[in-house]
């Protein structure tokens, strides 16, 4: 049997573990990632960066059927989608990327074994599924394995039952589509089938939609799924399919009910992967469902550590990604730790929800101001002038604790968003900064001037 001995052991070769490849090899630590399936994980593959491209195409579909009846004097004609060239064109992109990330890892000379791994103690795997088992001891072992859709026992996935996966893997767009769960996964994907021609379902178990948001950030998004054709029920609960498995059950306070589906998607949250890699051997202390781990990503045994969705919410590949960056310096002698004050989270709906910070129902005595789209002259020549920017801050000194924003394109406001918070910054800080004109983030300038009365458009 084959052996080899590293500094740096990582598991898992999603966001978290490819950009920790990345640095540790940056930072001259020989160092062997072990990939079961893709470069890329979850996020790169099967997740964010498909989910983008299709949402793009949808919207692209959408804009072209609708221009016809819009105010800009266009006509245009869709006679079709060609689906499988759609979605070959995603399959590109996401080759692209992976091929990219393989690329990178070979530049910093991280070696890659592409096999599962299998924990036989705290410094030595066993990787299978190559030419010959091959076992590798490392001073320093990394877990990323990452997550996987939840399932529910009475809707198991398979036939027409699907996860977020298949769901970006479809051959054809679905006649219906049924969606259990109203978060984020849920919501992207239906609204992309919705303007695609499927006659979108969601139901869910909360009052409203995006439970983890407050109503006003949500209440847009609900407006436009209504304007899209898209069915939501709330306070419902998905019970299972019909007798000829042809419909989904759910209930709701009226009663039982059922939702023809050609496909039932099934969206109700992510569970860390932890098990099928021999992670029982190590005996770690847990948090929950989660590896616990310190400021430094450090697990309850040494020389172990753990990044990404296996370490708790939030379930984000920048979140991963972070700590890949902060483990790899850790080993390589830096005194980091984790002190980050802002993780953006972004919702691809239509519109676009973008939070860092505090919500404004987190604290009683919060300062909250908004500024709306309507006020703002590039919303209103995009012709999408739905939603808002809001600030959260401190009421004694006006310190920036929170951003949420809703609307068209918001999503590339984030980074600074995030800045703002990370750096300090005040109102008056933002208020001061100057906006290009005109353009949306003029809305952030704005809002903070809002924020101690001396906003200018509004």
């Amino acid at each position: 049997m084959k052996q080899i001995k590293t500094k740096v052991l990582i598991i898992g070769g999603g966001p978290g573990g490819y950009v920790c490849g990345i640095r540790c090899g940056q930072l001259g630590l020989d160092t062997v990632l072990v990939e079961a399936n893709a470069l890329g994980g979850t996020c790169l593959n099967v997740g964010c960066i498909p989910s983008k491209a299709l949402i793009h195409a949808a919207e692209e579909a959408h804009r072209v059927t609708t221009l016809s009846a819009g105010p800009l004097g266009l006509s245009a004609h869709l006679s079709g989608i060609d689906f499988q060239r759609t979605m070959a064109w995603k399959d590109g992109i996401v080759q692209k990327l992976t091929g990219g990330v393989g690329a990178l890892l070979k530049k910093a000379k991280t070696t890659v074994l592409q096999g599962k791994a299998r924990i036989l103690d705290g410094k030595t795997v066993e990787v299978t599924g190559g030419p010959e088992p091959i076992v590798v001891r490392a001073e320093h072992l990394i877990l990323a394995t990452g997550s996987r859709p939840f399932g529910l026992r009475n809707l198991p996935f398979g036939d027409h039952v699907i996860s977020s996966t298949e769901a970006l893997q479809l051959p054809a767009i679905p006649e219906t589509l049924a969606i259990v769960g109203g978060g984020y996964i849920g919501l992207e994907i239906g609204t992309a089938m919705a303007k695609l021609g499927s006659k979108v379902t969601v139901v869910e178990a909360a009052d409203r939609i995006l439970p983890q948001y407050d109503a006003d950030l949500t209440r847009p998004v609900a407006s436009r799924l209504a304007q899209l054709g898209v069915t939501v029920h709330t306070g419902a609960q998905a019970k299972g399919l019909s007798v000829d498995g042809k419909s989904l059950l759910f209930s709701t306070e009226d009663g039982e009910q059922t939702v023809a589906a050609s496909k039932i998607l099934v969206t109700i949250g992510r569970e860390p992967v932890l098990d099928g890699f021999g992670l029982e051997q190590l005996g770690l202390e847990m948090q929950g469902r989660y590896i616990r781990i310190d400021a430094k990503c450090a697990t309850s045994m040494h020389g172990v550590y753990a990044i990404g969705d296996i370490t708790g919410e939030p379930m984000l590949a920048h979140r991963a990604m972070a700590q890949g960056d902060l483990v790899a310096n850790v080993i390589a002698g830096d005194h980091a730790s984790w002190d980050k004050r802002a993780i953006p989270a972004v919702c691809f709906t239509d519109p676009e929800i973008v939070s860092v910070g505090l919500l404004p129902t987190d604290r009683s005595d919060l300062k909250v101001s908004s500024f709306p789209f309507v006020g703002n002259g590039r919303a209103m020549s995009l012709e999408r002038s739905d939603g808002f920017v809001r600030f959260v801050s401190e009421p004694r000194n006006d310190l920036v604790l929170g951003i949420q924003a809703v609307g068209a394109g918001v999503s590339e406001l984030a980074g600074q968003f995030g800045l703002a918070i990370e750096m300090g910054a005040t109102l008056q800080d933002v208020a001061a900064t100057i906006h290009a004109h005109p353009t949306l983030g003029e809305t952030v300038q704005e809002a903070a001037m809002k924020g101690f009365g001396r906003a200018l458009h509004i």
